[in-house]
């Protein structure tokens, strides 16, 4: 399981990182999507979040037996297969126009968080009502999280 928790960091980070890229720019124009955001206000997001993703991946790694770090483990990566679809690829479809992030979230994000629930499956590390629970509670505080984060950005993204 070592090897696939390291997987999670490097996807949500490339992931991330193509947001902090490009998504500044992208939420320039009118959208439902996505407030306007500067890059400042959403790398310090992007970066918070990273490191809360860390974070959960690393508890989990070093006390696996924990419910606690389990289910923030399996909400994060629930959140983030949920997140390739919820707000990127169904952005990118009504818009016609591409969302940052589409491409990691489905090429990266998916695969390997839907591998590694599979795996926790197969070795009964969690059930299903686990995964919902967990993955609902960890995308509620990620998307409280979000709006504080960026109000936070814009305040020290000059001293950054």
């Amino acid at each position: 399981m070592d090897y696939l928790i390291a997987f999670f960091c490097i996807a949500i980070t490339l992931h991330n990182i193509e947001e902090a890229i490009l998504l500044p720019k992208w939420s320039q124009q009118s959208s439902r999507f996505q407030k306007t955001v500067t890059s400042g206000e959403f790398r310090f997001a992007v970066i918070i979040i990273t490191l809360l993703a860390y974070l959960s991946a690393c508890s989990y790694l070093y006390i696996p037996e924990s419910n606690f770090t389990r289910w923030g483990f399996i909400g994060f990566l629930g959140s983030m297969i949920f997140n390739a679809f919820f707000p990127h690829l169904l952005a990118t479809v009504l818009m016609k126009k591409y969302a940052p992030g589409l491409v990691t979230g489905l090429l990266l994000n998916l695969p390997i968080n839907s591998f590694i629930i599979y795996q926790m499956f197969a070795e009964n590390l969690i059930v299903w009502k686990e995964l919902i629970l967990s993955t609902l509670i960890v995308g509620i505080i990620l998307l409280a999280l979000i709006p504080l984060l960026f109000k936070i950005g814009g305040k020290v993204s000059p001293i950054l």
